[in-house]
């Protein structure tokens, strides 16, 4: 397998209890609640005599280990369950409310089973992950997201209701499904030097139109299952606009080739993507989300991360030099008394004779100058790149911010320009659609685990 999809490989690992779901939808809508009265099965139903609120004689044991399905002859716990679900709570920023909650266990149970096929296809190749490598990147974890030691780490899975065991044992899968697929996929794969001649040819020619990259989240679908999975493709728009990570929606739910990446598409032209998407994505600005978008086999969720013209120098991609110049007020001023400071602080700024002399100005207006050489264009609010870009060294932007907060203004020092972007090398090109292949190969292989799968549900 290429470097670069290993390098995504560990990076989902390193992100698993940050980002390990950012969700709280599954993909299969609540079952209705019954027929109405008017449907059949109402009086087989009215025939039992059943009462409308039964009491259960005998409670659930918290710390009976049920067994939920066997795969294979393995056995997924209810534990198993509950403790790979409260990685995904922790990680959400939405609220989980009970329906939500009983919809991820069935999605949680899904990846396990999934994890589990994948762990005993590995083995079946002989395919051995040591604990010491499954512990060295659970350490890798605990110190990227946490900053803390394994048995810090310990702690908290604990403390949130998870376990170790349930982390490590992702872990395992993740490391045992890429070695797997580096076997027995990627010496199958093979990418022409004809192939990638041609595409960087049509990289040329397409120099100055737009491309764009795009996250997507896909959920397949037939006509049987085609209801549900749009109401829970809306289920999963609704979580994210609320403050739900795509990125962890991605990962968890989408079945694409590029969930281990967050869905991200990378950097593409609309007429690689299918007519449906490409007129959704067409009229989206960077941050928007849409859809669920149906396409033949499923729906799609889009997020257009950026934008930008093929082979082009982006001036947001520019190096900026910048001194801030912040005038502060008293606690308890009043936007009224406030206001003709502002207006002569404006004033000040805009006489200011070029950055060396922005120290001494700011000073007799009362305000303070903070400094920075080395800022990207692209990293700065949208409102104020557009605003620097059509600076001229020594001028300063409209003033900003508010009386709690200071009234500021950057003023342009230093600009660096980018080069021309050369766009990607003959290898970069080669190892993305090697990669590419490999990853669709890899969803067909999980596909046909599935299908020849004996799995029992208790």
């Amino acid at each position: 397998m290429s470097h670069r999809a290993l390098r995504f490989t560990t990076a989902r690992l390193a992100a698993a209890t940050a980002l390990l779901a950012g969700a709280a939808i599954a993909q299969d809508a609540p079952p209705p609640a019954g027929p109405p009265a008017d449907q059949p099965g109402t009086t087989a139903v009215a025939a039992l005599n059943l009462p409308q609120g039964p009491t259960n004689f005998l409670a659930p044991d918290p710390n009976l280990r049920r067994a939920t399905a066997k795969v294979n002859g393995d056995i997924i716990t209810d534990t198993d369950i509950s403790q790979r679900v409260a990685l995904v709570v922790a990680a959400s920023n939405a609220q989980i409310g009970a329906d939500e909650l009983g919809r991820l266990r069935l999605q949680v149970l899904r990846n396990l089973i999934d994890e589990t096929l994948q762990i005993q296809e590995a083995k079946a190749a002989e395919i051995e992950v040591t604990d010491e490598e499954v512990n060295q990147t659970f350490a890798r974890v605990a110190q990227q997201n946490f900053g803390q030691n394994p048995a810090a780490l310990d702690a908290y899975l604990a403390k949130i209701g998870s376990s170790a065991a349930s982390l490590k044992r992702q872990i395992r899968g993740e490391i045992s499904w890429q070695r797997l697929l580096r076997r027995n996929v990627q010496p199958f794969v093979n990418v022409s030097e004809e192939e990638v001649n041609e595409m960087l040819e049509r990289l040329k020619a397409a120099k100055g139109t737009e491309e764009y990259r795009i996250g997507e989240i896909f959920l397949s679908a037939n006509e049987d299952t085609k209801a549900a999975v749009l109401t829970n493709a809306r289920q999963i728009v609704e979580q994210i606009r609320a403050g739900g990570s795509f990125v962890g929606y991605a990962r968890q739910f989408s079945e694409a080739s590029t969930a281990a990446v967050g869905g991200d598409l990378g950097w593409i032209r609309l007429a690689q993507l299918p007519n449906e998407l490409a007129t959704t994505a067409r009229e989206l600005a960077p941050g928007q989300l849409a859809g669920p978008v149906e396409i033949p086999g499923g729906y799609s969720i889009l997020y257009l991360i950026d934008k930008r013209q093929v082979l082009t120098a982006d001036p947001r991609d520019a190096t900026l030099s910048l001194k801030q110049i912040t005038l502060t007020f008293p606690t308890g001023t009043t936007q009224d008394q406030a206001g003709p400071k502002v207006v002569e602080f404006a004033r000040g700024v805009q006489a200011i004779q070029g950055c060396g002399a922005a120290e001494g100005a700011a000073a007799a207006l009362g305000a303070s100058v903070v400094g920075n050489d080395n800022i990207k264009v692209r990293d700065l609010p949208a409102p104020l790149q557009e605003s620097l870009l059509k600076l001229s060294l020594g001028q300063t932007t409209a003033p900003f911010g508010s009386v709690e907060e200071g009234v500021r203004v950057l003023m342009l020092c230093g600009r660096d320009d980018p080069q021309v972007d050369s766009g990607p090398s003959f290898d970069d090109l080669m190892a993305q659609m090697e990669e590419d292949r490999v990853n669709k190969r890899a969803q067909t292989y999980l596909r046909d685990l599935r299908r020849d799968a004996v799995i029992d549900y208790d």
